[in-house]
């Protein structure tokens, strides 16, 4: 991939990238918040990461806090208050209400279809029977929900990586007689990472279903947490980017994709920096003079550079980044097929997701990739056709 000045300075003024870089030297917000008229676009918008929970859910979750959350500080530190303040009542009623009310939201801002997952951290907090139970039942649970709006949702499936082999057998229950799309994890389990080989199960059974797997963030492992609990930057504005672009640097150099080239991830939150730091991983992971320099065990040989794993078994979702530099910065290293919406229900305003891409300076053609034409590709979806 070629990330010399020169392409990256022409694909930029293509998208006309002057024309929203102008106001950051004065206030971001008046490029993301500015107050417009909403108005439904022509497209058909397909919203990729949009949370669910039980009341089941919520409840183990509330037990585990109690009786043993000191082995996940991240998990203590934000989900504590999350299911106890009177702030965030309105969002839990809302992860838990997956009918008529979420409709009228989504009819609201001519969303079509949402792709449904189970909440972060899901069941990844669990003992391995406790989550392997909670997983099967949240699947089941999640296409009844789908039945009864089987033009409105579509859901990827939770899995117990504490149970590998159980993990791929659920996946492969969950696609084939369920019918849910993918898979959704959310980042690390009990610190451990997926580049272990004894979680490459789940991959195999993956790319043998041809599916997606979704790679969501949480609060970062009991190992890097630490400098993470002061100032709230173990949640959403900080921690999880950290953690799971940390993840996915993980699978990428661990020769994963050399051993499942047709895997493809999603990456929420235009990649969780990723897209930024590409060239300058590649100057690194794949120079020899650096890369010499680690003799330990894990330094393998890989086929391609990390950017070209990136490119090759990545795409990326627009969940919660709402503003035009940075989707004109995604676009101008990804291109507008490996980036899709999100809105990241109901964490984020569903107004600013669709403003966030209606407002963007690019063709039709990409906006339209990105609002549905990637995802109906992507998950293998028949959607019925309302708009252009």
């Amino acid at each position: 991939m070629d990330f010399s000045k020169r392409a990256f300075l022409k694909t930029a003024m293509d998208l006309s990238v002057g024309a929203v870089m102008a106001p950051l030297a004065t206030d971001v917000s008046q490029v993301t918040n500015h107050t417009t008229e909403f108005s439904k676009s022509v497209f058909k918008k397909i919203a990729i990461e949009e949370a669910f929970a039980t009341p089941e859910l919520f409840d183990e979750w509330r037990k585990l806090l109690i009786n043993d959350a000191e082995k996940e500080p991240g998990f203590q530190k934000l989900y504590k208050p999350f299911l106890n303040s009177p702030a965030t009542k309105e969002i839990r009623d809302r992860l838990t209400d997956v009918g008529a009310s979420r409709i009228r939201d989504m009819d609201q801002y001519g969303i079509d279809m949402q792709i449904l997952s189970i909440t972060s951290p899901g069941v990844q907090v669990f003992s391995t029977d406790k989550a392997v139970d909670i997983a099967k039942k949240s699947n089941d649970q999640l296409a009844e929900f789908i039945s009864a709006y089987p033009d409105r949702y579509a859901g990827l499936a939770a899995v117990a990586p504490q149970a590998p082999n159980e993990a791929a057998r659920e996946l492969e229950r969950a696609v084939k007689y369920l019918g849910l799309k993918g898979a959704i994890i959310n980042s690390h389990t009990h610190g451990e990472y997926l580049d272990q080989s004894k979680y490459w199960v789940i991959f195999e059974a993956a790319q043998a279903l041809d599916i997606p797997i979704y790679l969501h963030p949480r609060t970062p492992s009991p190992e890097m947490i630490k400098p993470f609990l002061s100032y709230g930057l173990e949640g959403a504005g900080w921690g999880f980017a950290v953690e799971t672009s940390t993840h996915a640097m993980r699978l990428i150099l661990s020769g994963l994709f050399d051993r499942f080239p047709k895997l493809k991830f999603i990456l929420g939150h235009l990649g969780e920096g990723i897209p930024f730091w590409l060239s300058r991983i590649d100057g690194r992971f794949a120079n020899e003079t650096w890369t010499k320099m680690d003799d330990s065990s894990q330094a393998k040989k890989r086929q391609k550079k990390p950017s070209e794993y990136f490119m090759d078994n990545f795409v990326v979702a627009t969940s919660g980044v709402n503003w035009s530099p940075a989707l004109m910065f995604a676009l101008s290293v990804l291109g507008s097929d490996r980036i899709l919406f999100a809105i990241d229900y109901p964490y984020e305003s569903t107004a600013k997701a669709v403003e966030g891409i209606d407002s963007t300076p690019m063709s039709d053609v990409d906006r339209k990739k990105i609002y549905h034409l990637n995802a109906e590709n992507l998950f293998k979806l028949k959607t019925p056709v309302k708009y252009g």
